[in-house]
């Protein structure tokens, strides 16, 4: 068994080697991280927070309760809203983009249909979280926002 000398050349090659491959791993991911951020979720935070009270309490004056259940055999997703009543809520418009929470790749915005108090869409989501961020609106135009987290099992 022979034994080489272990130099200082040697010993720099692998000091600068090792600290190339640490480095090169973060600025992948810091890359990686970047380049999937979905952005903003409003243009001036300032604005958005003057107005964020009146909003929510318009909301909650609705007294709508949201439910989103998804039927992986059939890719359906469907979504109830309920008044305080215990009844349909009268939704006018309706709205939703579904997405992972750290990509847009995967975002849809799937075309509901309304029978029987329920909108429902066809929609092929994988297993795993996704969330749905969604804007109703009532007959006399309050607008109803909501993001709801989703998960499908795999």
């Amino acid at each position: 068994m022979s034994s080489r000398e272990l130099t200082g050349r040697k010993v720099l090659i692998i000091t600068v080697s090792a600290f190339a491959v640490v480095i090169g791993v973060n600025l992948t991911l810091a890359f990686q991280a970047v380049s999937t951020f979905p952005g903003l979720e409003v243009k001036n935070s300032y604005v958005a927070s003057q107005e964020f009270n009146e909003l929510r309490n318009a909301q909650v004056a609705l007294g709508w309760t949201l439910t989103a259940e998804y039927d992986a055999e059939v890719s359906l997703l469907r979504l109830r809203f309920v008044g305080e009543d215990g009844r349909p809520a009268d939704v006018a418009e309706l709205a939703l983009t579904i997405g992972r929470a750290t990509q847009v790749k995967d975002d849809q915005t799937p075309k509901f249909e309304y029978y029987n108090g329920v909108f429902s869409a066809p929609v092929t989501l994988e297993p795993g979280y996704w969330n749905l961020r969604l804007s109703a609106r009532s007959r006399d135009g309050t607008e109803f926002r909501q993001r709801v987290q989703l998960f499908v099992e795999g």
